[in-house]
């Protein structure tokens, strides 16, 4: 699993605690499934590696990029970096945010995916209770949380390394380097599935750290509530 963070000290608990959960669950439904969790620290000069400390399980890696699609493609190499050539078709990359809760399934059912034999799982995300209830309606009506939904989001992917590595991985872009990622993979004739039983919560705040990124799509939507209110 591949996290990035940039200055995330006060959400990254309960990022790194849901992911806890999640692996936990994994192991208890897929004993002989391995997880490795992979924190990338991009840029940050806050308190995120002291947070990232509490939890043992979690492989921390700092990076000075300031760039989302670098520091997702970083935390690859590292969770991967023992993988063998020919053993690529039977490991899965599980992808989300430092500003997202993942639900104790989450894992459990991307590996079940992936056994049904899928080479990539876009998920869907929601907005958590930080985004005001207007805003948040207005981002229901826009947003279909159904399977076959068109929406992709780095904070809930999933996708087999064999997939990934034909496509070319993540690019060093500051934003929708996950939209890239899943355009060559679709076009490369691979096993898609657009899913809504794969979902997680994300951050409701309208400033974030990417500009163009969910945050500022987010106020662009709290803006137009304020302008037709």
């Amino acid at each position: 699993m591949i996290v990035p963070a940039n200055d995330e000290e006060a959400l990254l608990p309960r990022a790194l605690g849901s992911i806890d959960d999640a692996v936990a669950e994994l192991h208890r439904s897929r004993p002989g499934v391995h997880a490795r969790v992979v924190l990338v620290l991009d840029a940050c000069v806050d308190r995120s590696r002291e947070v990232a400390a509490r939890h043992r399980d979690v492989t921390v890696v700092e990076v000075d990029r300031r760039c989302v699609g670098a520091a997702r493609a970083h935390g690859v190499v590292v969770a991967t970096a023992d993988v063998a050539e020919a053993d690529t078709d039977h490991h899965w990359l599980a992808g989300t945010d430092a500003d997202c809760v993942v639900p104790p399934d989450w894992l459990v059912r991307q590996v079940m995916l992936a056994d049904a034999g899928l080479d990539l799982v876009t998920g869907t995300v929601q907005p958590d209770d930080e985004l005001d209830a207007e805003s948040l309606n207005r981002w229901h009506a826009l947003h279909q949380l159904r399977d076959g939904h068109p929406h992709v989001h780095g904070a809930n992917l999933g996708v087999r390394l064999s997939a990934y590595l034909a496509a070319g991985g993540f690019e060093p872009l500051a934003v929708h380097e996950d939209v890239g990622l899943v355009e060559r993979i679709r076009a490369s004739g691979a096993a898609c599935l657009a899913s809504s039983s794969v979902h997680v919560r994300t951050s409701g705040r309208t400033q974030g750290r990417t500009p163009g990124g969910f945050a500022d799509y987010l106020g662009a939507l709290v803006a137009q509530g304020s302008l037709t209110g």
